[in-house]
């Protein structure tokens, strides 16, 4: 099976304050459903969901956590691993707006820095807005992240959220492959496993050998031949010597 048969699996952390509308928004991107009915995340939730991006097969697993500062221990342990993060807000609640910058501290002390985010979420109720649009910009740039103003009531611009981090992951991922590869090669090469073709210089024959043959070297394949003395050379070589 090739690599690129493989699924592949991105996990996925949404953190924020409580009550901005972490688990709808994970309701609606998995499921299609919407509730208006709030219920308070116990630590954390999981949903999958199969989809294709960048023409690859590939799994999200979305961990849905607490936002609530009593859930903190709990919820620090499912951070490890996270290949992108949803850091959200809601637009008629200033204080999680102004909680954005700590929760993406957080997630970066645990997985350092990966492909994030920034949320605003129930813009259907700008009317009520609790910051103005300069203000999210502002911190949007600031926090050097990518921002979706979302309503996930309205099912507006949600999907867009998670089809941007996955893609931004898998081209992250793609970049990396082809740096390690080519680190690889670069490493082969210095090793000597690079092929140099041999060329012919008047050290490829060496004459006189400890039997007193010639081993000549063919520069064409490497090989070499010996040619045995013949018994002038022999007398020649011997006739120094004096027996006594």
């Amino acid at each position: 099976m090739l690599e690129e048969d493989l699924e592949i699996a991105i996990k996925v952390v949404v953190v924020g304050n409580g009550h901005v509308g972490k688990s709808s928004m994970i309701q609606r991107f998995c499921k299609g459903v919407f509730t208006k009915d709030y219920k308070k995340t116990i630590g954390v939730d999981f949903l999958e969901k199969h989809m294709e991006i960048n023409d690859k097969e590939t799994r999200l697993m979305l961990w849905d956590t607490a936002g609530q500062e009593e859930f903190d221990a709990i919820t620090k342990a499912y951070y490890r691993g996270a290949n992108v993060c949803v850091v959200a807000f809601s637009t008629v609640d200033r204080d999680s707006f102004l909680a954005v910058e700590n929760w993406k501290r957080k997630v970066e002390a645990e997985v350092g820095e990966v492909v994030m985010v920034v949320v605003q979420n129930k813009i259907d109720l700008i009317d009520k807005a609790c910051m103005t649009p300069d203000e999210v910009d502002t911190l949007a740039k600031n926090l050097r992240l990518k921002l979706f103003r979302i309503s996930v009531k309205e099912n507006f611009n949600v999907d867009e959220v998670f089809n941007y981090l996955c893609s931004k992951f898998l081209n992250k991922r793609a970049r990396k492959q082809k740096e390690l590869t080519e680190k690889q090669t670069t490493i082969g090469f210095s090793n000597g496993t690079e092929s140099v073709p041999e060329t012919k210089t008047k050290e490829s024959t060496v004459l006189g050998g400890s039997n007193g043959t010639e081993d000549v070297t063919n520069s064409n394949g490497g090989q070499s031949f010996q040619i045995k003395p013949t018994k002038e050379r022999a007398k020649k070589k011997t006739s120094g010597c004096i027996v006594l």
